[in-house]
């Protein structure tokens, strides 16, 4: 339907960036303002059009740095396409298939941003239903951008559907069922913070002689027992996360995110190493002892931050625990970072 260098509009197309059940993402330039976007075709262009507007007004409504920005959408040529910004780096299933498990610190780094969009859209009443690595961007500044709203739907649209919609091997229980509640996409996130810290998946893509046991949880196997450098800690986050009962659950994403800032410090502090104290010179006979002089220490200038146009405030207040720019813990009600200087 789309093929390299054919214009859409404004639009040229340079290369096809991935397909999915939904439809195929392509690079794009925007030959007007010289800048690149993707661009996402819909497989199913005989759609209503007010269905086919669907993932993007879901996308306009979800404004957060975490999240892929929708820019517009038109139709060119008899063709209707989601015109969106471009994050150029990896998924989070390339960098887990690449690298195997990852750091600890830059694990909970990412499920940080990925609890933060995830909050940010639970608080508009959209429940993704797909959430895994795929369908999580980072760039090369290490920001996470979650995308790939196309399963998506409001919440008393979702919670009283009958179509199984999502990845098996990421979905909940209830999803098998054709149900889907803001837990499902909090197990979501459990699944994909056991795959980042173990570079394996709790279990393999459950078939129906196993749906029995996925509703027990059986089928799901301590992460410890894959990686036992996980702390314990981070464990009993993620055995909560998968619990089959929505009720036994994390009921929201800042819950998630609270239990992982408690859990942080006792992580990512080391006991400071004292430096020995240095031997004082023994004077000779009838000389008063010499106190070597201390080094004067010229303070570092202070440099304004490279950025001049500050990023709007996300709208979700736990969204505003990390800067945006550096992804450092921000303290309560601040309005500017205190490590970059970036206005939240």
């Amino acid at each position: 339907m789309v093929f390299r260098g054919q214009t859409l509009g404004k639009y040229r197309i340079i290369e096809a960036l991935g397909s999915g059940g939904f439809g195929t993402v392509y690079l794009a330039e925007d030959t007007w303002i010289d800048k690149r976007v993707a661009i996402k075709v819909p497989h199913r262009q005989s759609l209503d059009f007010s269905e086919l507007l669907r993932e993007p007004r879901l996308l306009a409504a979800l404004d957060h740095p975490n999240i892929v920005t929708v820019i517009t959408a038109e139709k060119q040529d008899g063709v209707f396409f989601i015109v969106m910004e471009y994050v150029p780096g990896e998924t989070l299933e390339t960098i887990i298939l690449e690298r195997g498990p990852l750091d600890l610190n830059l694990a909970l780094d990412y499920t940080c941003q990925i609890v933060n969009a995830v909050d940010h859209a639970h608080r508009q009443n959209v429940i993704h239903r797909d959430l895994r690595p795929a369908n999580i961007f980072v760039s090369d500044r290490g920001l996470l951008k979650v995308g790939d709203f196309g399963t998506s739907r409001f919440l008393e649209l979702a919670a009283h559907g009958t179509t199984v919609i999502g990845s098996p091997p990421y979905m909940a229980p209830e999803q098998f069922d054709g149900r889907a509640v803001f837990g499902s996409d909090l197990y979501s996130v459990g699944v994909t913070m056991y795959q980042m810290l173990t570079g394996e998946l709790p279990y393999e893509m459950p078939t129906p002689g196993d749906l029995d046991k996925l509703r027990t949880g059986e089928l799901v196997a301590p992460p410890r027992t894959k990686n036992p450098d996980i702390p314990p800690a981070i464990e009993q986050i993620i055995m909560r996360a998968l619990r089959p009962s929505v009720e036994e659950r994390y009921q929201s994403a800042e819950e998630i995110l609270n239990d992982i800032l408690a859990a942080r410090p006792a992580l990512v502090r080391r006991p400071a190493r004292s430096a020995p104290t240095p031997a004082r010179p023994v004077a000779p006979a009838g000389r008063l002892p010499v106190t070597p002089a201390r080094p004067r220490v010229t303070p570092p200038p202070v440099t304004p931050s490279a950025r001049a146009v500050p990023r709007p405030r996300a709208a979700a207040a736990v969204a505003n625990r990390f800067c945006w720019n550096c992804r450092k813990p921000l303290p309560s009600r601040a309005e500017r970072c205190p490590f970059c200087s970036e206005t939240q």
